[in-house]
């Protein structure tokens, strides 16, 4: 990494190199904490105030927040994931020790999957107890109370909501799909166990929205492996015709597993797929999906397919009647 010139010049008296020092230290501070840096800690790293108005002058470092800085030659905004830790860290780092990420940011950082994609600005950060409603910008800040055993630390340095209480507080401010994907993305990783859902979604009794998501807990499913699987199968439930499986294996003779399914109607030897962008439409996933296919003839010839996408959502009905057809109710 190429460093700026040093903010002051070595005197007679310091030894070459020394007057780098500081600065390395200082970088070497923002590098372990995603790219940011506090005031207190510049000035421990041996930095002092006029020095890191220097290099805020200079271009070396950005200010996202009075008294915290970033070093710019370690951000990459191209990258979401990298960027959304820079950014929890700095809100961090102007928020106090008592603050940590929560909510959508926390599912975000999670991994959990359903939510829209960041939006690059705003994060989810909680500060409990009242009198802490301090703004800042490109925050949304929560005053919730949260024990400390429901709090853990990702990277060493961020501090978050642990999976289970991510997904409480989040599941109150989605819509029933969005919470539903968090659910089954959560199981689907392990972040939770089936055995916790249900007391994780009742703990949130007396909250705004528990209600409702009170009613969507059986809907979910750890099976699912993608967001657009567990919309599908919404969209399918809704018409009257929820999958009898989930991931459901097909043998050839031998016993070898040929294909799985995303969705199967059994009495209707019907599979559902649910086909996004991306993966599928590449060649080699192409040429995996003919192989199959033909093997499900050879082995289940009475087996037929049923293939949903994203633009299919946007219209349910077009899926209810391609189940009612295939189901023999039209």
């Amino acid at each position: 990494m190429d460093l700026p010139a040093p903010p002051t010049a070595p005197t007679s008296s310091t030894p070459p190199g020394d007057s780098k020092r500081p600065l390395l230290r200082a970088l070497m501070i923002a590098e372990r904490q995603h790219g940011v840096l506090s005031l207190p800690q510049a000035r421990d790293a041996g930095l002092s105030k006029n020095d890191v108005h220097t290099l805020r002058r200079n271009g070396t470092l950005g200010s996202p927040y009075i008294g915290v800085y970033s070093v710019r030659s370690l951000l990459d905004r191209s990258d979401p994931a990298g960027f959304l830790h820079t950014s929890v860290m700095a809100a961090q780092l102007a928020l106090g020790p008592r603050s940590f990420a929560g909510g959508r940011t926390a599912a975000h950082l999670w991994g959990m999957r359903g939510l829209p994609p960041w939006d690059g600005h705003t994060v989810h950060m909680v500060v409990p107890g009242p009198g802490t409603r301090r703004h800042r910008p490109r925050v949304t800040l929560h005053t919730w109370e949260i024990d400390p055993e429901e709090t853990t630390t990702l990277d060493g340095v961020i501090r978050l909501t642990d999976p289970g209480r991510t997904l409480r507080d989040t599941l109150l401010s989605v819509d029933r799909e969005t919470a539903v994907c968090l659910m089954d993305s959560a199981l689907n990783q392990a972040l939770i166990s089936e055995e916790e859902l249900t007391p994780l979604v009742l703990a949130n009794r007396g909250r705004k929205g528990s209600v409702r998501t009170r009613r969507w807990r059986p809907l979910a499913d750890g099976r699912a492996e993608s967001p657009l699987e567990t919309r599908v199968r919404l969209a399918c439930t809704d018409a009257g015709f929820p999958p009898t499986d989930l991931q459901h294996r097909f043998l050839d003779g031998t016993g070898r597993t040929i294909a799985v399914a995303d969705m199967w109607w059994a009495e209707s030897r019907l599979i559902g797929e649910a086909d996004g962008l991306g993966p599928h439409s590449l060649p080699q996933a192409l040429a995996r999906d003919r192989i199959r296919q033909n093997d499900l003839q050879v082995w289940h010839p009475n087996v037929r397919i049923v293939r949903f996408t994203w633009q299919d959502l946007y219209r349910p009905g077009y899926i209810a009647s391609v189940l009612a057809r295939a189901a023999g109710r039209v």
